[in-house]
């Protein structure tokens, strides 16, 4: 581990002599991250299935769990990375949701090249950032590192979308994905998000009760600001009769595709009409009182509210089934709200912040009506 961090750090010293400017494919750095991921998935550090990540000495823990819908093939996907990058106060994790027939390839493409990509970019952003002689990476401000690693999103979320444009072995021009991630930092989690799935905090009140905050935007296509850049692309937001409430984007002269978000990779055939996949970038300052975050697609937050979610985290006795019994509890949701309506892929990821789960003593076991 120690020999990697070693090479992650030549990396930057190479990249800042060489000042170097490129995507993922041509990062000057790619042998590098390429050595980083085989021997992180060598050490059990990366999850891609449901289960759980844990590493000794680690603040933080992870739980994941997806559950196929009612639709075919299950097309979400999920990855925890921990000691991201071969740096132990670092961890990624992301949640990516398909659609359309070649969705689930999709998903799995972004979730592959997304974190290499982005090791890439951070790197190199950090390597261009510190040309500056007032730039100093161990006392950088928090401003500085939130810029940082937006930066390096935002060139990431490009890259990794124009890979889908250029391979061949399956077709993005109709089908998608989501993509929502989060990077730990320290005591600072960087929250990137492409589409509607959503993060929630688990936090505690001033009254010591646990309560939900929401720190994504579900980018749908009614909301005021996507509308807005739809239309002055030509592309159309409405309803389908039988879908009241749900709107869905569609093309100038044709009803289709009908996507059910704004921003996603992929979805070529209607990327000149208003869809995009630029993230939306925030931070938080991890405190005490910030017990986990669950980062989940659509199939939770359809039929599960974000304190439902908090609450069924908080009182599941074994943090290694938190993920699982929330998805559970969205699945029997389903079948009671929404009758009739073939189930969607459901997945899930709780990260704890701390050691020991406080936020448990909070909630009796709870129990989807």
């Amino acid at each position: 581990m120690g020999q990697l961090s070693a090479m992650f750090n030549e990396l930057a010293r190479s990249l800042s002599i060489k000042k170097k400017r490129s995507y993922f494919g041509s990062c000057g750095g790619g042998d590098a991250v390429e050595a980083m991921t085989k021997e992180a998935k060598k050490n059990d550090l990366i999850l891609t299935s449901s289960g759980t990540v844990n590493v000794d000495g680690s603040k933080n823990f992870a739980a994941v769990f997806s559950k196929r819908g009612e639709k075919g093939v299950n097309q979400d996907c999920c990855m925890v990375w921990e000691e991201f990058g071969c740096q132990e106060d670092m961890m990624f994790c992301g949640i990516f949701d398909g659609h359309g027939q070649w969705g689930h390839f999709v998903a799995k493409s972004v979730r592959e090249s997304m974190p290499s990509s982005l090791l890439c970019n951070w790197q190199e952003t950090i390597a261009e950032a510190s040309l500056d002689p007032q730039f100093n990476l161990e006392s950088e401000k928090k401003i500085n590192r939130y810029n940082i690693w937006k930066q390096s999103y935002l060139k990431t979320c490009a890259a990794v979308d124009q890979q889908l444009l250029c391979q061949r072995k399956f077709d993005s021009y109709n089908s998608g994905t989501t993509g929502l991630t989060i990077v730990r930092q320290g005591d600072f989690i960087f929250i990137a998000n492409v589409g509607d799935s959503r993060a929630v905090l688990a936090t505690t009140s001033d009254d010591g009760n646990l309560v939900s905050v929401q720190l994504t935007i579900d980018f749908k296509p009614n909301l005021p600001q996507e509308t807005e850049r739809i239309n002055k692309c030509r592309g159309r937001v409405f309803c389908l009769h039988d879908e009241p409430g749900v709107h869905r984007m569609w093309l100038p002269d044709e009803e289709s595709p009908g996507l059910a978000m704004s921003r996603a990779f992929g979805d070529y055939c209607v990327k000149n009409f208003g869809l995009i996949s630029v993230p939306e970038v925030t931070q938080r300052h991890i405190t005490g009182e910030d017990q986990f975050v669950v980062l989940a697609t659509d199939g939770v937050w359809d039929v599960i509210s974000n304190q439902e979610a908090v609450e069924i985290v908080s009182s599941t006795p074994d943090r290694a089934k938190s993920a699982k019994h929330l998805v559970e509890c969205a699945a029997r949701a389903w079948r009671h709200k929404r009758r009739g309506i073939a189930m969607d892929d459901i997945s899930a990821i709780v990260l704890y912040f701390h050691n020991s789960p406080l936020c448990q003593q909070i909630y009796p076991v709870y129990t989807s009506k």
